[in-house]
Formats: structure tokens, C-alpha cells, sequence
């Protein structure tokens, strides 16, 4: 029998519900004994929880991956999330360097896998059958869904509301990695919100593919607004943060649902991708320039004080000068709070795969990085533009971080999401980390803001 092991470290990679998975992962690990590391230095067993979305993050994940089996040769290296479910063959064969493969489809046979590991009975066959189990959720009746442990900034959580994705869109491969729409009961939901707000949570961001699709599965319509409405009316000083709606299913009541709940902040990330209609009815949308605008504009005559994210892909197959043309328009008439672009990745076995060949793919992604700069630049000025709005007014900052000296702080505002946005800096003393805390907004520096708190 090998050596038992004690401590497991995450190396958590891609989205934040990867970080989610990583999450209920350690949570079992720690039910069945085992203690998380804060550092790969201390541990014996390291988890590298990876993406596959596009071949940036899949290098990324291998990269790491690497760095991590030469730095520490005496651990057990476990290769587990979405590369890992959607490449699980390849890495089988090609990646011997790694002690194991794990997906992503039932986070329950963690434990499972640690045992094999430290028996050394592992096989091939055993592996692939813990990376292909059928995707579960615990029983939202019992305590399993509890994550004890938190990869966030103090005072802030993730809640994944629903799993995998229906949509098909022609140039994603999620549906590849986590299969069709799976959402949690609402009751679950609600719990695991109550037990967060509880533990101190301040601010709890609902996740999902698609938030917008939420129950979806149950009987063919979005029970979204509903799920929203009983989060709002869940007890406690906290707040609701939505990340990723698509355009397509954002609706009216939706929008009036957000409007008239307390608890859900005006910060709506909306993916758009582009805003030519050439290029989104191949992407599987619905929408064009217009009707998007139209959306935001809806939006904002709603909730003037909403703040709008999005996201640009160029180089999506037939992409073209006039496309171009026109989702920077759009940028330049919706004048989003922030945006972020990505050039298209050609990913197999989805729709668009077959559009292009590899050499047209390399020499448009050529054009759109010109492309992607002339767009950064522009979203460059909307941003500062729309960041200088906030000056001078006093608004909540959740406190994330807390300098030596005690004088100024880190922390980020409603229109701040964790991770992707800017950061607002606090002057001020007496401030605790997972706190909010009234403060006045007094400039703007880059994409950040300065405030000073309200004693």
C-alpha cells in the first residue's frame, strides 16, 4: 500500500464554475479527512482543475500542469476538469506524466479516486469510468452540497444555479464538456443561498451557462425570474450578482423581475459576441445590431444606474472588414461599462468546425488581432467615460483586501465584478475584509476607482 495522503492543493483554472467544482471537491475531500493546502509546497496530492474551452486555456491547463509535476516530483498530480472531460483519451495515452484523469461529470467519486491512488490499483478502465459517470447532483436535501471552503475574496461566493447547456451554440464546445441543461432544484438554490449568507457572505453571484435558461429542463420555459424573486427574499444583508445572460433570453420579465428585487444588483453580463447578423446566424442567434441595441437601451431606461458587460469574438468563420465594421459601431452606440474580446478558437466537433480550414483560420485570426486592438481602444475611452459617472457618489464596497498599515483598503463596488473588472481602493481606517462598507467615490484611476470611507 502506498502512502497515505493528507494534503490536496487546487490549482483552480478557467471559469467560476470550475472554481465551484474545485470547491465542492475539497469540501468532500475534507468530509473524507484530508486537509486543503493553501500552497503546493505543503501538499502531497495537487488537484490542476482545468479549462477546455478554447486553446489558449487548454495550453494554459497543460502548462501548468507541467510546471507543477517538475517543481513538485515527489507529489501525486491529479489532471481533473474540463480538459480532462473532454479530452480524457488523449491525456490517457499522451499524458503519462500525470498520476490521473478526472472529469468533471460526478464530483462525488473524488474521493473514490484518492483511494485508488493511494492502493495503486488504478487502471485505465477504472479511470474511464470515473470520467464518463453520468452527470448527478447531491441530494438537495441533504448537507452534501456544502462547500466549507472557499476559493474567493473574503465576503463573496459563487452559487452555480444549473449545469451544462442547450443552446449549441456554433462555436461552443460546453455542451461537449458538461452535456445538456441540468438545473438545480430551487429549493437547493435557496438553501446553499441561506447557508451562505449565514457564514457572512455578502455578496453571492449566481452562475450558470446561461442563467436566463434556469429551469428550462423542468417543463420547456425559463423559471429564471422566479428563482430571482426567491433570492431576493431570502433574509440577510447581502447582495445578488448575475454572470452570463444570453441576449437572446433576456426578457421582459425578466428585466421588470430585476427592477423591482431589492437584493439584485444592476450589473448585467450579457455576452453579445457580435453584433452583424452574417456572423450570428451561423453562431446560432437570434439577434443583429438592433435588436441588441434595443435590449440595452431597454435595459437602461429600467434601471439608469445599470451597468453592462459584454463580450466581442472576432474571427469567427466569414468574418469580414464590414462585420468588423459593424459590431464597433455597436460598441461605439451601446457604450457598454465594459467589454471584453477573444478571437475565435476553431474547436472540433462543433458546428462552425466545418466552416473554415485551419490555414483560412490562421490567416483571419492574423486580421482580427488588428481588429481586436482598434475595438480594445475604443472600449478604452467608453469605459473611462463611464467610470468618471461614478465620482462623488457614496456607494457600498465590499472590502476584499486590507493593507499592513490599516489606512486603505481593496475592494470592489456593484459595478465591479470579481476577477474581470477594476478594483476600487478605499482610503480609510477600521475596515475588515468581507465587509461593505459606504464610501464615496473621489476619481478614477485607469479602470479602477478611489473612494473614501464614511466613518
Amino acid at each position: 500500500m502506498s502512502k497515505k495522503l493528507k494534503t490536496v492543493y487546487f490549482e483552480n483554472l478557467g471559469c467560476a464554475k470550475n472554481q465551484v467544482d474545485a470547491e465542492v471537491m475539497a469540501h468532500r475531500l475534507e468530509k473524507a479527512g484530508m486537509r486543503i493546502a493553501e500552497d503546493a509546497d505543503n501538499a502531497d496530492l495537487i488537484i490542476v482543475n482545468t479549462c477546455g474551452f478554447i486553446e489558449s486555456a487548454r495550453e494554459e491547463s497543460v502548462n501548468t500542469f507541467f510546471e507543477l509535476r517538475n517543481q513538485y516530483p515527489q507529489a501525486k498530480i491529479v489532471v481533473a476538469g474540463c480538459l480532462s472531460q473532454r479530452y480524457a483519451d488523449e491525456l490517457e495515452k499522451e499524458l503519462t506524466e500525470a498520476d490521473a484523469i478526472f472529469g468533471n461529470r460526478d464530483l462525488n467519486q473524488i474521493t473514490q479516486l484518492v483511494d485508488t491512488l493511494e492502493n495503486k490499483a488504478e487502471s485505465n478502465e477504472d479511470l474511464q469510468t470515473l470520467v464518463r459517470l453520468t452527470p448527478d447532483y447531491p441530494d438537495p436535501d441533504s448537507e452534501d452540497d456544502t462547500r466549507n471552503r472557499l476559493f474567493n475574496y473574503p465576503g463573496s461566493a459563487y452559487l452555480k444555479i444549473s449545469e451544462g447547456c442547450n443552446h449549441r451554440c456554433g462555436y461552443c464546445a460546453i455542451p461537449l464538456i458538461r452535456g445538456s441543461l441540468r438545473s438545480r432544484p430551487e429549493r437547493a438554490v435557496i438553501a446553499e443561498a441561506r447557508r451562505l449568507v449565514s457564514e457572512g457572505i455578502k455578496e453571492i453571484n449566481i452562475v450558470a451557462q446561461d442563467l436566463a435558461a434556469y429551469g428550462y429542463d423542468f417543463d420547456g420555459r425559463s423559471h429564471f425570474a422566479h428563482l430571482l424573486k426567491a433570492l431576493d427574499a431570502v433574509e440577510g444583508d447581502f447582495a445578488i450578482r448575475m454572470l452570463y445572460i444570453h441576449p437572446d433570453w433576456m426578457t421582459d420579465e425578466i428585466i421588470a423581475t430585476i427592477k423591482d428585487c431589492r437584493k439584485v444588483m444592476h450589473y448585467f453580463d450579457i455576452p453579445f459576441q457580435h453584433a452583424s447578423a452574417h456572423l450570428l446566424r451561423p453562431m446560432k442567434r437570434t439577434g443583429d445590431q438592433d435588436s441588441y441595441a434595443e435590449l440595452v437601451e431597454k435595459i437602461r431606461q429600467a434601471m439608469p444606474d445599470s451597468v453592462i458587460r459584454t463580450t466581442i469574438m472576432l474571427g469567427f468563420p466569414g468574418d469580414c472588414e464590414q462585420d468588423f465594421e459593424i459590431v464597433h459601431n455597436f460598441i461605439k452606440r451601446c457604450r457598454f461599462t465594459w467589454m471584453g474580446s477573444f478571437i475565435y478558437s476553431l474547436e472540433e466537433d462543433t458546428p462552425a468546425f466545418e466552416m473554415t480550414s485551419e490555414e483560412e483560420h490562421k490567416a483571419l485570426c492574423k486580421q482580427a488581432a488588428r481588429w481586436q486592438k482598434k475595438l480594445e481602444a475604443t472600449q478604452q475611452k467608453i469605459t473611462s467615460q463611464a467610470l468618471h459617472t461614478f465620482i462623488g457618489r457614496t456607494l457600498r464596497v465590499l472590502i476584499e483586501e486590507v493593507m499592513e498599515d490599516g489606512t486603505m483598503a481593496i475592494g470592489r463596488i456593484y459595478a465591479q465584478a470579481p476577477e474581470v473588472d477594476g478594483l476600487t481602493v478605499v482610503n480609510g481606517t477600521s475596515m475588515q475584509a468581507g465587509q461593505l462598507y459606504n464610501c464615496t467615490v473621489v476619481r478614477v484611476n485607469g479602470i479602477d476607482l478611489e473612494a473614501v470611507k464614511i466613518d
